[in-house]
């Protein structure tokens, strides 16, 4: 089996708005195995999910509770995933469980064959008006997603990424 290949972007914008333009670290990574590559994307996401927890809760103990940033750190440090948790449910009624995909697992481009129909207008010989006609062309896309990565049925859906020759 070949190596396996992955381009990685992490975003270094603003958690909480806009204030600049995002910025990007990219890196394109060889791997020598496809298991490397989807246990590396796997790491990947549990550490977004593990971001996107920790800066949830601090930014909800600053904003709402009135902490300095220097007392929310406090009050995070030592703490697990369940502290964490029980923080948002207790004190904010919030089920980080129902947070939408996009913070919990993070975005995941993939390059994808999508079907884009478009309208064409074209004149037939002898015919003096145009016509309009729908044409369909098979199109690769990025496509961005919000999925879990790190089971199976993510790679069973999409068997593209892993194959000899994409």
């Amino acid at each position: 089996m070949g190596r396996a290949m992955s381009t990685v972007l992490f975003s270094k914008g603003k958690v909480n708005g806009l204030k600049e333009e995002p910025g990007f670290d990219g890196r394109i990574v060889l791997y020598p195995s496809t298991q490397n590559l989807k246990d590396y994307l796997s790491w990947r996401q549990a550490d977004c999910h593990v971001n996107n927890l920790y800066n949830t809760v601090f930014w909800m103990l600053v904003q709402r509770s009135g902490l300095t940033p220097v007392q929310a750190q406090d009050r995070l440090q030592g703490t697990l995933a369940g502290d964490k948790n029980e923080i948002l449910f207790s004190e904010f009624n919030i089920n980080y469980n129902n947070e939408p995909l996009m913070y919990r697992k993070g975005t995941v481009l993939i390059w994808q064959k999508v079907n884009e129909v478009t309208t064409k207008k074209i004149k037939l010989p002898k015919e003096t008006e145009e016509k309009e006609i729908k044409v369909t062309r098979t199109r690769t896309k990025v496509v961005p997603l919000h999925c879990d990565i790190i089971g199976d049925q993510f790679w069973e859906e999409y068997p593209e990424i892993l194959a000899e020759d994409s």
